[in-house]
């Protein structure tokens, strides 16, 4: 997920020289809901599970897909996909944030509080220097994307609490194809259409985005999502982040300066103490599962 979900960023941008921003994440969603029509149903009576329910799928539908990646790609057209990236980090962050309320076993204490002081200087480090420095509106959009992992923070913690039990595969199909529906029509409102890749190279981005970079990675999220707590998951934004530079560098030859990785290791180190557990709540969970088990 990491390697795939690193690679996307870049490809979200380069495809932004043709397509408009909605209607390309539209068309990325239609394409993946289409892939996983035929397969979700095998894939889901392997994995088992029940079927979702409508507020689940809106759920996912418009917290994971529509509203957090419209802001993503409207963002990218100005702010380069490897700085989107590493503010996208500190997701881990605002899950912790929204579980603390939201679910009763990912309370906050300690030294995790500073790890939300350090993940904020971090990104307000980025926007100080990386951001300001692309000129333009970046700052708006940079401020904008902020709000992406905060809305699928809220959709997650929801499909957490509420979809113990329920089939990923079959969740996923019906939310890619609610997400998509949203995201086409909001192109023909805003956008004025919905406008095809006309380049090879656009082209393959979308298959690529919707196969790998959707059904792949979706499925694989919210199965282990199952069976794992929603901040554990988000230790995915230690990895893609790093990728997302290190590609957008090499093959997009974006800009990352001592203030990028300054900002990235700052984020990286306050996800590192929020996500650090207690021994106190480490032992209970101990005591829960060994509970669970004898009963």
């Amino acid at each position: 997920m990491c390697l795939v979900w690193g690679s996307t960023w870049f490809v979200v941008r380069d495809g932004l020289q043709d397509m408009e921003p909605l209607g390309s994440a539209g068309l990325r969603f239609a394409l993946a809901w289409l892939i996983m029509l035929p397969i979700a149903g095998l894939i889901g009576r392997r994995e088992g599970g029940a079927k979702p329910t409508v507020r689940l799928v809106l759920a996912m539908a418009f917290g994971n897909f529509a509203i957090s990646y419209g802001i993503v790609y409207w963002s990218e057209e100005t702010l380069p996909s490897g700085l989107a990236a590493v503010l996208w980090g500190i997701y881990p962050i605002m899950t912790a944030l929204v579980g603390h309320v939201y679910l009763p076993e990912s309370r906050i204490v300690g030294v995790q509080w500073l790890g939300l002081v350090v993940g904020f200087l971090g990104v307000v480090l980025l926007f100080l220097t990386d951001v300001v420095s692309v000129g333009g509106d970046a700052t708006l959009r940079g401020s904008v994307l902020l709000m992406s992992p905060l809305v699928s923070t809220f959709a997650t913690a929801y499909v957490k609490k509420h979809g113990a039990g329920v089939s990923s595969a079959l969740l996923n199909r019906w939310a890619l194809f609610v997400g998509s529906l949203l995201l086409l029509g909001a192109a023909v409102l805003l956008e004025g259409g919905v406008e095809m890749p006309s380049s090879p190279g656009a082209i393959k981005g979308i298959v690529y985005l919707a196969a790998m970079g959707t059904v792949l990675t979706f499925t694989l999220y919210f199965w282990v999502l199952r069976s794992s707590s929603a901040v554990s998951l988000s230790l995915i934004a230690y990895v893609t982040p790093a990728i997302a530079l290190a590609v957008g560098a090499l093959v997009g030859e974006e800009r990352v300066t001592p203030w990028t990785i300054s900002g990235l290791l700052l984020i990286l180190a306050g996800c590192a103490l929020v996500l650090h557990k207690p021994r106190s709540q480490v032992a209970a969970g101990r005591a829960a599962r060994l509970g669970g088990a004898s009963s």
